[in-house]
C-alpha cells in the first residue's frame, strides 16, 4: 500500500519533470528563430512552455516543503536545506533578474517593424540567456543533490 509520504514523493518527482524539463529548453526554443516572424512565434511557444515551468515549480515547492514537514529530520540534512535555499534563490531570480531583462526584449518584439532580426535583439537576448543559463545550472545542482544526497 502506498503511504501518503510516498504519494507526495511521486507528485514531487513528476512536478520536477513537468516543471524543470521545459525550463531547460526555454532558451533553445527562441534561438531557432531566423527572422522576426519566427522569433515572435518562438516567444509565444516559450510563453506556453513557461506555464508548465510555473505550475511544476509551484508544485515542487509545495511538495518539497510537505515532505519536510512530514519528515522533519530533512530540515537537518545539508542536501535538503541547500536544495531548498537554491530553489528559493532560483525563484527570486525570476522577478528580480529575468523579468527586468526580458521586458526590453518583449518591447522590441512588439514594436519592431520588418523581418530582419535587429542587432539590439541579439545584445538584449545574450544578457537574458546568460541569466537563464545560470538558473539552469542551479536547477542541475538541485537535481544532483536530490539524487545523490551527498551530505
Amino acid at each position: 500500500m502506498i503511504t501518503f509520504y510516498k504519494m507526495v514523493v511521486f507528485i514531487h518527482i513528476f512536478s520536477a519533470i513537468i516543471g524543470m524539463g521545459p525550463g531547460f529548453i526555454l532558451t533553445t526554443v527562441v534561438k531557432a528563430g531566423t527572422n522576426m516572424t519566427e522569433l515572435r512565434h518562438s516567444y509565444r511557444l516559450r510563453h506556453r512552455l513557461h506555464i508548465f515551468v510555473m505550475v511544476g515549480g509551484a508544485l515542487l515547492l509545495v511538495t518539497g516543503l510537505t515532505l519536510g514537514f512530514l519528515n522533519p529530520s530533512l530540515f537537518h540534512t545539508g542536501w535538503y536545506v541547500t536544495s531548498l535555499v537554491l530553489f528559493l534563490a532560483a525563484l527570486a531570480i525570476g522577478p528580480i533578474v529575468l523579468s527586468p531583462r526580458s521586458k526590453p526584449v518583449k518591447t522590441l518584439l512588439d514594436s519592431y517593424q520588418g523581418e530582419k532580426i535587429p542587432d539590439e535583439y541579439w545584445r538584449l537576448s545574450k544578457i537574458l540567456f546568460r541569466y537563464e543559463n545560470l538558473e539552469n545550472v542551479i536547477f542541475i545542482i538541485i537535481i544532483a543533490l536530490m539524487i545523490l544526497k551527498p551530505f
